[in-house]
């Protein structure tokens, strides 16, 4: 989740979190990382501060256009909800199913340029991911997340704009949540039934939320930090490293440049079916 698409003086993420207070309070579900330099959420992405008027922020121009352009969020659609029976409270990390099972779980698309290469990849090894869209980027992007759904790959439910919702009012965290699966709906015909928080923030009431529309919380255990691009060789090596049995491994198929991710996909993919991994997805 990089912060590499902004407008002058306002970064990707701007909508996306209310600044360093917001540390304190990951409520004890994603461990907090301990190094007080990085002042990082527990997936290891910056989070910068957010303007209060930016916080329901609708429209996609609300993330590339001045303060005074911004356009407040209008209501979400009405679509169905998902009436599934919960298999968990808290954001599962692994998945179990059987001997040698991950799941690889691509964040923050749908993206025109990097999504049809991870698209083509996953094809190429016969590989199914999971990919956790957010909202406004399926509506400027439908026919990728199409494309998407018609591979046959599972979509999981990232907020309408990746905000953080850790201390965001539940009326924002409502509209967050249900604007993104009016949008994926619209897009593929799907209801997701997985849902993930931006920077791993989750908070009872988005626990609540989730239990409430039928949505699943989907966490990770292998986390390359690919949003910082930190080169290849560094996230093939972190996930080789990490990866085991049951292991749900983190990637970015949006957000910014992610040559870096695809250019690693390249690599680990290949080199996990070796060693006898099978993917599945959560």
């Amino acid at each position: 989740m990089g912060v590499e698409k902004a407008a002058p003086g306002i970064t990707r993420r701007v909508l996306l979190t209310i600044g360093g207070l917001t540390l304190f309070s990951v409520w004890a579900v994603e461990p907090v990382d301990q190094n007080p330099a990085a002042a990082r959420w527990p997936d290891g992405h910056r989070a910068p501060a957010v303007r209060a008027d930016a916080l329901t922020a609708g429209d996609r121009s609300a993330r590339h256009a001045p303060a005074s352009q911004r356009h407040r969020a209008r209501s979400a659609p009405d679509h169905p909800r998902l009436a599934v029976a919960r298999r968990s409270e808290l954001p599962l990390r692994t998945i179990d199913d059987g001997s040698k099972a991950i799941a690889l779980t691509i964040d923050d698309g749908p993206d025109p340029v990097y999504t049809p290469q991870v698209l083509a990849l996953l094809a190429r090894y016969r590989v199914t991911a999971t990919f956790s869209m957010i909202g406004i980027e399926v509506q400027a992007h439908p026919a990728v997340a199409r494309e998407v759904a018609a591979a046959g790959h599972l979509i999981v439910n990232h907020t309408w704009t990746h905000l953080n919702l850790a201390w965001l009012p539940p009326a924002v965290v409502t509209e967050q949540m249900s604007r993104a699966t009016g949008a994926i709906h619209d897009a593929t015909g799907r209801i997701p039934g997985l849902f993930r928080a931006p920077y791993g923030a989750w908070s009872p009431f988005v626990l609540s939320q989730c239990a409430r529309t039928g949505m699943e919380p989907l966490g990770w255990s292998v986390d390359p930090r690919d949003w910082s691009r930190p080169g290849v060789a560094a996230i093939v090596t972190n996930i080789m490293r990490n990866t085991r049995t049951g292991s749900i491994i983190l990637e970015h198929d949006g957000g910014g440049n992610r040559s870096q991710t695809v250019a690693a996909l390249k690599i680990v993919i290949p080199r996990l079916l070796a060693a006898g991994y099978h993917f599945r997805t959560p």
